[in-house]
């Protein structure tokens, strides 16, 4: 075979595998989260996470979820481990699920705010798509404090002009038959309905791509 096709035929074989490469980091849907993501007492698969892939099979084959939600994490948490899984899965889709630890155990919600921000900035530099999840913790806070943190995540979502959820528990936290015993983190069941609240955000972010 003369020198020149062989030379071209290896330039297209580079670039069709490149092409496949950026395809697949294109699809990558990235979960930052914390317990509430990461299946907390319960096997992976019974997680909302785990639940998300069956549904979207068949109307986005393409996506690849990486779920890199850790039980017990905080946004300093959350922000320290990020850059590094941005440069690991270029991810054209970040969905941030984090804060409530913080609040949790007191944390100043600016600080979280800010640690929260520059996650978004992070996701955008990267041009990855962000869905900001907010959260909700106990009354027995104070109103003050507790409505200060709900709020923190409309405010970042306003200020970044980011997809945004504003309480992925909703019919679940109030329901004792889909809580488990710490009244914190859903059971297997009401991880599905977990996954019901979630799955409409997620089309809307995935079909928004699919129209550009």
């Amino acid at each position: 075979m003369p020198f020149k096709i062989r030379l071209l035929l290896s330039s297209i074989v580079v670039m069709l595998t490149l092409n496949i490469n950026a395809a697949h980091a294109a699809s990558t849907l990235l979960i930052m989260g914390d317990s509430l993501s990461a299946a907390h007492n319960l096997r992976q698969q019974e997680g909302w996470v785990s639940l998300l892939k069956k549904p979207l099979a068949h109307s986005y084959p393409n996506v690849v979820i990486e779920n890199a939600s850790v039980s017990g994490e905080t946004s300093q948490g959350g922000l320290s481990r990020f850059p590094a899984l941005l440069k690991q899965y270029s991810p054209k889709w970040v969905v941030i699920e984090l804060g409530a630890n913080d609040a949790l155990r007191g944390y100043p919600l600016d600080q979280t705010t800010l640690n929260l921000g520059k996650m978004i900035e992070q996701a955008q530099l990267a041009n990855s798509t962000v869905l900001l999840i907010g959260n909700r913790i106990p009354q027995n806070y104070g109103k003050r404090y507790t409505d200060m943190f709900f709020g923190l995540y409309k405010t970042l979502a306003d200020q970044y002009d980011v997809n945004y959820m504003p309480f992925m528990l909703k019919n679940v936290a109030l329901n004792k038959t889909l809580m488990q015993q710490d009244g914190l983190h859903p059971t297997a069941e009401g991880q599905k309905v977990v996954l019901k609240n979630v799955l409409p955000y997620l089309i809307q972010l995935l079909d928004k791509e699919k129209k550009q």
